[in-house]
C-alpha cells in the first residue's frame, strides 16, 4: 500500500470517529430536551435518509473534481451539522445533515480507492478501511459517552479555551468532537491527486436522476454486479438490525440493564474487524464470490443465539457472527467497487451501492420495529431474521450459478475500466 492510501485510513478513521460519538451526544442533547424514546431510533433513520435521497447527486459530485478535495468539502458539512447544535438546531436535524455529509463523502472514500490501487489490492484496502471503521465506531461510542460523563464534562468545562465558549456538558463535548473533524479535515487536504479525471459531469437534478437510474438499471442488468449488489445490499440492511437485535437480546436473554446491553454489540464488531483483516489477507479478488457460503452460516449461527443465556458463551457467539459477516462482506464490497468502476465510474458505482444498502437498511429496520411493537419474542424475531439471511444467501448463489453459465465471472472480474 502506498502512502496516500494510509492518509486516506487515517481521514477515514477520524472523521468516523467523530460522526460515532456526536450520535451519542445527539443522543444526550435528546434526553436533556426531555424528547419522547421514539425520538432516538430517528436519529439513525435521518443519517441513513440522507443516503437514499442524496444517492442521485453525490456520485456526480464525487467524480467532478479530486476525491480528496471531496473528502474535505463533504467533511466541512459534518462540522456545519455539528455546529448546528451548538446553536440549538433540533438534534434529528442537525445530525440529517451530517449525513448528508457521510452520503457524499463515501462515494469519494470508497471511489479514490479504485483509482489509486490495482485491482488485486482492492479486497486488502477494503479490509483495512472496514477493520479501521469498526473500530472507529467502537472507539467513537465510547468516547462520546466520556464525554457527556459528568465528571469529564464538568473538567473539560475548566480548560480555558472551552470555558471560553462552552457552558454546558452538551457544548463541551461538541468542542471536542469537532476538534476531530477539524483533524481528519487536514489529512483530507493531503489526500494526494491521484490524476483520474471523469468527463464533465451534470448539474440538471432531472439529468442526475436519469443518469443514476441508469447507472442503477445497468449494476442490477450485470451477471456479476447483480450478485455482489444482491449481497452488500442483503447484508448491510441485515447488520443495521443485527445491531438493535443484540442489545434486545441482550436485555431479554443475558438479563442486562440497558447501559451494559448498549455495548454488547461492540462484541461483534470485534469479530467484524477480525473477518475483515482476514479476507483481507487471504482471499483475493477473483476468488470474492467463494466467500457467499459464510452468509449461509452467519445466518444458521445467529439463529443459535436463541439458546444461549450465559454471557460467557454469549461473547465467543458473537465474534463468530461479526467474523463470518466482515469475512463475508469485505470481498463482495471489493468486487461490487471493481465492477462498478468497470461498468460507469467510482463516484457513481458506490452512489448506487449506498443508495441500494440504506433502502435496505430502512425497509428491514421498519419491518424489525413493526416485529417488536407487535410484542413479538425475541427468539421468534431471531429466527425469522437467521433463516432470512441464510434463505436469501442460497438465493443469490442459486442466481450465480444460473448466471455462470452464460458468463465465465472470472473474465468479468478481469476486464479494465471503460466507463
Amino acid at each position: 500500500m502506498n502512502r496516500g492510501f494510509y492518509t486516506i485510513m487515517a481521514a477515514q478513521f477520524f472523521s468516523s470517529l467523530a460522526d460515532n460519538a456526536l450520535l451519542i451526544a445527539a443522543f444526550f442533547a435528546l434526553a436533556n430536551m426531555d424528547a419522547p424514546s421514539w425520538m432516538t431510533p430517528l436519529l439513525k433513520f435521518f443519517f441513513v435518509a440522507a443516503y437514499v435521497l442524496m444517492a442521485a447527486f453525490v456520485g456526480a459530485f464525487a467524480d467532478s473534481m479530486p476525491k480528496g478535495r471531496v473528502m474535505f468539502v463533504t467533511n466541512v458539512i459534518k462540522i456545519i451539522g455539528c455546529g448546528m447544535m451548538f446553536w440549538h438546531v433540533h438534534p434529528l436535524v442537525a445530525y440529517g445533515v451530517v449525513g448528508i455529509g457521510a452520503a457524499a463523502y463515501s462515494p469519494a472514500k470508497y471511489g479514490i480507492l479504485t483509482e489509486l490501487l490495482p485491482a488485486e489490492k482492492l479486497v486488502a484496502a477494503n479490509g483495512w478501511i472496514e477493520g479501521l471503521t469498526v473500530g472507529s465506531i467502537i472507539l467513537g461510542a465510547g468516547l462520546g459517552g466520556a464525554l457527556i460523563n459528568p465528571q469529564v464534562s464538568a473538567h473539560l468545562l475548566t480548560l480555558p479555551l472551552i470555558a471560553t465558549f462552552d457552558h454546558t456538558a452538551l457544548e463541551a463535548a461538541l468542542s471536542i468532537i469537532m476538534l476531530i473533524y477539524i483533524i481528519a479535515a487536514l489529512f483530507n487536504l493531503n489526500i494526494p491527486d491521484t490524476g483520474v479525471r471523469y468527463q464533465k459531469q451534470a448539474t440538471n437534478p432531472l439529468r442526475l436522476v436519469s443518469d443514476f437510474s441508469h447507472c442503477c438499471a445497468l449494476l442490477w442488468r450485470d451477471k456479476l454486479g447483480q450478485i455482489t449488489l444482491s449481497i452488500t445490499t442483503l447484508f448491510w440492511g441485515a447488520g443495521a438490525v443485527l445491531q438493535f437485535l443484540v442489545i434486545y437480546w441482550a436485555e431479554v436473554s443475558l438479563n442486562m440493564p440497558l447501559d451494559k446491553a448498549a455495548v454488547v454489540p461492540a462484541i461483534s464488531a470485534i469479530g467484524i474487524a477480525i473477518g475483515a483483516m482476514a479476507a483481507g489477507r487471504y482471499v483475493p479478488l477473483k476468488k470474492s464470490l467463494t466467500v457467499m457460503p459464510y452468509g449461509v452460516a452467519m445466518g444458521l449461527v445467529v439463529m443459535s443465539m436463541t439458546l444461549v443465556t450465559n454471557v460467557w458463551l454469549a461473547y465467543p457467539l458473537l465474534i463468530l457472527i461479526g467474523a463470518l459477516s466482515g469475512f463475508f462482506v469485505v470481498p463482495m464490497n471489493a468486487l461490487l467497487q471493481h465492477r462498478g468502476y468497470v461498468l460507469m465510474s467510482a463516484g457513481h458505482s458506490i452512489s448506487v451501492q449506498n443508495f441500494n444498502e440504506s433502502f435496505s437498511t430502512l425497509i428491514m429496520m421498519a419491518l424489525y420495529a413493526i416485529m417488536v411493537k407487535s410484542a413479538m419474542h425475541i427468539n421468534t424475531i431471531i429466527v425469522i431474521f437467521g433463516f432470512f439471511v441464510s434463505t436469501a444467501t442460497l438465493m443469490v448463489m442459486r442466481r450465480h450459478r444460473n448466471n455462470q453459465r452464460e458468463h465465465d465471472s472470472l473474465a468479468l472480474i478481469g476486464d479494465q475500466h471503460h466507463g
